[in-house]
């Protein structure tokens, strides 16, 4: 059985940047106007509580369950919605937290599923993009920054449920065997 080497690919610093940075432009585009955050689960949600501790602007909660990867390293290309909102949000401003936009499926499929609602708006907050691996164009309003075709975990991004913990993001590679030649 292999083991999992990380390799430290964004420090909290850097992370840091990125919130104040996201906060900043969320603030200035809603200024006081209220917003229904919705957080992605599981990945988005210490992002997304870093995220609006730094917001202006009365802000209301949800979170939608969504799932393509399973075990996997590679989406497996159908989503599956496993925990749908909670309440109604028609006529309401909509701030979506993603952790990482991928292939484009998960999220284009939420996006969907949201302004069959009738909202006033919905805007997309992602940490991280992989526009290498886009299958599914998707406009991102608020980026983190772009990233490189790398498995990551840490800071609520997971593998099997693990490594969400970690307060950095890393790479996992895979790491042979000893006793493999």
């Amino acid at each position: 059985m292999n083991r999992m080497k990380l390799s430290l690919f964004i420090p909290k610093t850097e992370i840091e940047v990125y919130l104040e940075r996201l906060a900043y432009e969320i603030n200035r585009d809603f200024k006081d106007r209220p917003l229904v955050v919705i957080g992605v689960l599981k990945g988005s949600f210490v992002f997304m509580a870093d995220l609006i501790r730094r917001l202006n602007m009365p802000v209301e909660l949800d979170f939608v369950g969504l799932a393509s990867y399973g075990k996997n390293t590679q989406s497996c290309g159908k989503v599956h919605l496993t925990r749908p909102l909670n309440r109604d949000i028609a006529e309401k401003d909509i701030l979506v937290i993603e952790d990482i936009v991928d292939s484009g499926l998960t999220v284009s499929y939420l996006l969907k599923y949201l302004k069959k609602r009738r909202t006033n708006s919905v805007k997309l907050c992602a940490l991280l993009s992989k526009p290498s691996r886009r299958v599914c164009p998707v406009e991102i309003d608020y980026l983190g920054c772009e990233v490189e075709d790398k498995f990551l975990v840490g800071y609520g991004l997971d593998w099997a449920e693990c490594y969400r913990q970690l307060p950095e993001i890393f790479a996992l590679e895979e790491k042979p065997d000893a006793d493999k030649p």
